[in-house]
């Protein structure tokens, strides 16, 4: 059992037709065809969206997004036409609101690992592979690996769990050719964020992208879509207190994760029940984590 603790009513707004709610983004179509999607402030964990929102946060992401995808835009072009608000919109959309071209969408995420943690690190400890990719002996939590690797993994529904693949699983899946240029961009973007993060002291242990491809005259062009390299995605440790061995401080969702299955929570992520509602500190406290991921690798001031 898992899913949405409490499932929004979409907003409705004249010219936009609803399509999805996900975890956290509300996807619309506007009349020209093009897509809307609004960064909600909601918090999913462990395969549930939580009845607890986290202030701004939606706002962090689409706009760190927007950061990132500026800084890729020689690697591999961004599925953003616009920021501008849809006429009749909320207010509340402000800032949390992209206009986006409409993609055909690669069903696979594109996980990139530099560091070993989280489901990587489970599959290590029982055979020294992560999504079939021998690593060394001697590695624990939060070893840096010999190099980044690519293990992609099946998009889950909400509600579902992602599930590591092999990479000739994907292969079969979207092609040997599609899957060659997934596993080049989504390391070569990695890279480059590693190398940009650990400018601002911070480690990019891993992360995970979206991929479509656009229609053109001269044939389908990958295109990189939805979030990048935020929280929500991507693992943040400060690389000043980084130590092998055990789990690493995070500027990222794993904040709420520590608490869900902490004593203080009572709540047993293997039972039936519903995750609980989280404490106003725990609120304060990964809003406060978000926000000071967006100012230490943007420089920016957060208002």
């Amino acid at each position: 059992m898992s899913g949405f603790v409490e499932k929004p009513e979409p907003v409705q707004v004249p010219g936009l037709t609803h399509l999805h709610t996900g975890k956290v983004r509300d996807l619309y179509r506007n009349e020209a065809g093009d897509l809307v999607m609004v960064a909600s402030d909601r918090m999913s964990a462990y395969d549930w969206v939580l009845p607890t929102e986290i202030p701004d946060k939606g706002r962090v992401l689409t706009q760190l997004s927007l950061w990132w995808f500026d800084l890729l835009a020689d690697l591999v072009p961004h599925h953003v036409l616009s920021t501008d608000l849809p006429a009749g919109a909320p207010a509340e959309w402000e800032g949390r609101t992209l206009v986006c071209k409409s993609l055909n969408m690669v069903p696979v995420e594109c996980v990139a690992r530099g560091y070993l943690t989280g489901s990587g690190l489970v599959e290590y400890n029982e055979s020294r592979t992560v999504c079939g990719l021998a690593l060394p002996e001697g590695l624990s939590d939060g070893s840096e690996l010999p190099a980044p690797i690519f293990t992609p993994a099946t998009k889950a529904a909400v509600g579902d769990h992602d599930e590591n693949v092999s990479y000739e699983e994907v292969a079969h899946q979207v092609g040997a050719e599609t899957a060659a240029m997934l596993r080049q961009t989504t390391l070569a973007v990695y890279s480059r964020a590693r190398d940009i993060a650990r400018t601002r002291g911070i480690i990019l242990a891993d992360t995970k992208f979206e991929f479509g491809f656009e229609a053109t005259e001269k044939g389908p062009k990958l295109v990189i879509a939805d979030e990048v390299l935020t929280p929500d995605s991507s693992r943040f440790w400060p690389a000043e207190s980084w130590e092998p061995g055990r789990a690493q401080p995070s500027y990222d969702k794993q904040f709420v994760r520590d608490w869900l299955t902490s004593p203080a929570s009572g709540w047993d992520r293997r039972s039936e029940q519903l995750p609980p509602a989280l404490p106003q500190e725990i609120v304060d406290a990964t809003r406060a984590k978000y926000i000071e991921a967006y100012e230490l690798l943007t420089g920016h001031t957060w208002s």
